[in-house]
């Protein structure tokens, strides 16, 4: 018997040393998860159950699970590198099924589809034209075209008109700055995305009060004022008459900009504006692709705009090591591993992404030596077996 029970022995640690050297082929293999060799013994059973005086049969192979632990991030710089912090995994569109994987090596095919080295696109929530997320989950694709322009529709002001200026009596003229106090500019968009001046005069009417003027260089010249009242501390109180200003310019119809002046002060030193906004902008060409740590897909345009393109979704298992392998570092759904929660990175415990990285293997290589060392002990011990009980053998057959 003892040599079925050391064959036993050398074929486990046979499948521990193949197990080991899996594991050791794939340290540079990203997104890869160790395994481990599991074993347990074996025992002659009969109807009765097993005597005390029972020996062993051996052992066999129980299981090889795979471990799940963390890999080191490896930041590479390229946008669509992507790691997963915490326990989830990349959902992907393997030709009409759905693959898990945690390498994060994407990249974008001819039609605009985020697919890794297989051609298998990642799933996600598209976003709609105005940047909100769907709740339908499908293959991420990006739109890498030009951003529309938008016209000026709004003006923030943020700005201290000197207490202590005179006040002006005469009609106001733009082209004479002996007619107002203080003037400020800032740039404007019509429908088209061309830009204009939009030019802002304050003239004081009496203590507290101002007109204020605005000038939108289509050639109209200055629109009726808008009367900002000021409190005896210096503190905006009101903005009555035009606070909205209709610009008529060439080629792209009427403007409507409205102007808040409630951000407006009055005290006793100098004028000071500290900010002048607006929302509109100009065309824009594509020119990048982010990814923040909720998945959300960012296009930047030379414009300055950032337009959100959709969200990538994690997966995460009640029991991960029960899923089925299915090679190129993908995983399949089985009934044991449990159905998948997918929610957006940040939520429902799937983990975070980490953009411009990939996950390293979580295979140390110095276990996996050291490992090794032990399994090749096994084997041999379990040869050495097989050769003792030959020699006890023979001794038995040249007893005469």
């Amino acid at each position: 018997m003892s040599f079925e029970t050391a064959l036993t022995g050398l074929n486990a640690a046979s499948a521990d040393l193949d197990v080991t050297g899996n594991n050791v082929a794939n340290s540079a293999t990203t997104g890869f998860k160790s395994s481990r060799a599991e074993f347990a013994d074996i025992y002659a059973l009969s109807n009765v159950g097993t005597a005390q005086t029972s020996i062993g049969q051996g052992v066999r192979l129980a299981a090889v699970t795979q471990q799940f632990t963390q890999g080191q991030f490896d930041f590479t710089g390229n946008t669509l590198d992507l790691a997963v912090n915490g326990t989830g995994f990349f959902a992907l569109n393997a030709n009409g099924t759905t693959a898990y994987s945690r390498n994060g090596a994407f990249q974008l095919d001819r039609d605009g589809f985020i697919v890794d080295a297989d051609g298998h696109r990642l799933n996600g929530y598209q976003a709609g034209s105005n940047g909100a997320i769907s709740g339908a989950l499908g293959d991420l694709q990006v739109n890498i075209g030009n951003v529309a322009p938008q016209a000026t529709a709004n003006i923030g002001l943020s700005a201290n008109l000197d207490a202590r200026a005179a006040t002006i009596p005469t009609a106001f003229d733009a082209a004479d700055p002996a007619t107002y106090n203080f003037s400020t500019s800032t740039t404007v968009y019509d429908a088209q995305g061309k830009d204009h001046f939009a030019t802002l005069y304050f003239q004081k009417q009496s203590d507290n009060v101002w007109d204020i003027y605005a000038d939108g260089d289509d050639g109209t010249g200055a629109k009726d004022p808008a009367t900002v009242t000021f409190d005896s501390r210096g503190e905006f109180v009101s903005a009555t008459g035009a606070t909205t200003y209709s610009f008529n310019y060439a080629g792209a119809g009427t403007s409507n900009i409205s102007v808040d002046y409630s951000s407006l002060t009055q005290y006793g030193s100098v004028f000071d504006v500290k900010e002048l906004s607006q929302d509109g902008f100009s065309t824009g060409q594509f020119t990048n692709l982010g990814v923040e740590d909720d998945g959300r897909l960012l296009a930047r345009f030379t414009n300055g705009q950032s337009q959100t393109l959709g969200q990538i979704a994690l997966s995460r298992f009640p029991s991960p090591q029960s899923l089925q392998q299915i090679g190129d570092t993908h995983w399949a759904e089985t009934f044991a591993s449990g159905a998948p929660v997918t929610a957006a990175p940040g939520s429902s415990g799937v983990g975070t992404i980490q953009g411009g990285a990939l996950e390293k293997s979580n295979v140390n290589l110095t276990e996996q030596l050291v490992h090794m060392i032990t399994a090749q002990r096994n084997f041999q011990a379990n040869s050495q077996m097989i050769s003792t009980q030959d020699q006890i053998t023979q001794s038995i057959l040249n007893i005469r």
